[in-house]
């Protein structure tokens, strides 16, 4: 039975639709998500519970519109996240017109212009997608999330739930390095993160409250396993933070020519407030040209 839908407006002219799938298709989990043509389908947590639902944002050069379905009892809140995830009410032209004054940057924006930043469906799964992503590769981090989502995964209908903080630290760091094949190491540092998640670490809040934002971000860096990287990922997609940066990224550093973290770090003072964005315009010219 198909699910009712609702249009959800792009306001400020859309945006560039191409760098959008991709990214959608790129960090697609096995198991928890499926991308073809513009659609993709994924779960959503409603006051009702966890749901399956479809985002369509079309085949066409620029999102002006996109579609979602879902439950009928759980679609306004469905499409309300997806608001968030995509960064739809992101002030993206505040951002544009400060970065196109940098030489740099002044191209790449006018080329994509209401580039957003994607943001997350839900904070916990994202740092720990994050953690499982740490120095190997994006497909590499797929496989990783897709092993601990068919090991300790909710199934739906046609898809399967990541799996909450609380079934990750029952499960313990043996256990989560054996299905995932992850280092040990790392594996602990998924446990520690998912331990402090269901011990009250509040990732999502802190995307409302810039106060228990700091604090959320002094308490991933004392994680043992996270360092700044990560912690700033997570500000940049869970926290919303527009102004997030992460000056040792290699992509980042490449697409500046080559440079040092600290070098980066210094280059990026003037596009304050908004290095997310730049950030962002950055990683997709580097990787999509």
């Amino acid at each position: 039975m198909r699910q009712p839908s609702v249009l959800v407006a792009v306001p400020g002219g859309g945006l560039p639709a191409d760098p959008l799938r991709r990214f959608l298709l790129a960090h697609a989990l096995p198991g928890a998500e499926v991308h073809l043509d513009g659609v993709h389908q994924r779960v959503f947590w409603t006051a009702a519970g966890a749901v399956e639902a479809s985002v369509d944002v079309g085949t066409g050069e620029r999102c002006e519109q996109v579609v979602v379905r879902a439950p009928a009892g759980g679609l306004e809140e469905v499409a309300a996240v997806v608001r968030r995830w995509l960064d739809l009410d992101g002030d993206h032209v505040s951002a544009e017109a400060h970065l196109a004054a940098d030489p740099l940057l002044a191209p790449l924006v006018a080329r994509r212009p209401g580039l957003r930043v994607p943001r997350a469906v839900r904070g916990a799964e994202t740092a720990v997608l994050t953690v499982l992503g740490q120095q190997v590769s994006l497909a590499a981090a797929r496989t990783f999330g897709g092993r601990l989502v068919a090991a300790y995964g909710t199934p739906l209908d046609a898809l399967v739930a990541f799996p909450g903080p609380q079934v990750l630290a029952a499960a313990g760091p043996d256990a989560i390095r054996a299905v995932t094949g992850v280092t040990g190491a790392r594996a602990r540092t998924v446990h520690a993160l998912a331990a402090a998640l269901a011990d009250g670490l509040d990732l999502d809040g802190a995307a409302t409250d810039p106060g228990l934002a700091g604090k959320a971000h002094a308490e991933l860096l004392a994680l043992p396993g996270i360092g700044p990287w990560t912690a700033d990922y997570v500000a940049l997609r869970v926290f919303g933070d527009s102004d997030a940066f992460l000056p040792s990224d290699l992509v980042l550093r490449r697409a500046l020519g080559g440079v040092t973290a600290r070098e980066a770090a210094a280059r990026a003072q003037a596009w304050r407030p908004w290095r997310g964005y730049a950030l962002l315009h950055l990683w997709t010219h580097e990787v999509f040209g």
